[in-house]
């Protein structure tokens, strides 16, 4: 099997990271983005860590996978939560291990910042796969409900 690492996201990486981002929104919520604001949107994250941290999976050098981490605080707990977002992996990459190695180096930084209290995500309701692919990996269901209120701007949908 081919090598398999998991590194920070580099400005350089940004093409690869949006074409990811549309095709995750695409397959799991058949739902199209604004590549415009996408873009910008990942490139302040990649340039400003408080915005969120991208990690890419490479195998053989090649860009196969990626995830987002943001933060938020946690008054009751006095830590940090850690949120997985924007997680994709290539096709011809699945079931060789990507989202468990890009996990596993979510939860070892989790771990060596000292100030997490735990790590959460978000999946679709209909995407039984992912909910799988999590629950192998210890994570379970939370007792919440995800409610939103979205502002109207325009260009956003």
């Amino acid at each position: 099997m081919a090598p398999l690492t998991v590194r920070p996201a580099r400005d350089s990486d940004l093409d690869r990271l949006v074409a990811f981002n549309l095709a995750m929104a695409r397959e799991t919520e058949d739902h199209g983005l604004d590549e415009a604001a996408l873009r910008s949107g990942m490139q302040r994250a990649l340039r400003d860590a408080e915005r969120g941290s991208y990690s890419v999976a490479e195998l053989s050098g090649e860009v196969v996978g990626c995830l987002l981490v943001t933060r938020e605080w946690s008054d009751w707990r006095d830590r940090w939560f850690w949120w997985i977002q924007s997680v994709y992996v290539a096709p011809q990459a699945r079931r060789r291990g990507v989202y468990r190695a890009l996990h596993q180096a979510v939860l070892d930084a989790a771990a060596a910042a000292g100030d997490v209290c735990g790590v959460r995500l978000y999946v679709d309701a209909e995407n039984r796969a992912a909910q799988a692919t999590y629950a192998e990996l210890g994570m379970r269901q939370a007792r919440y409900l995800m409610f939103e209120q979205m502002l109207a701007r325009p260009g956003m949908r």
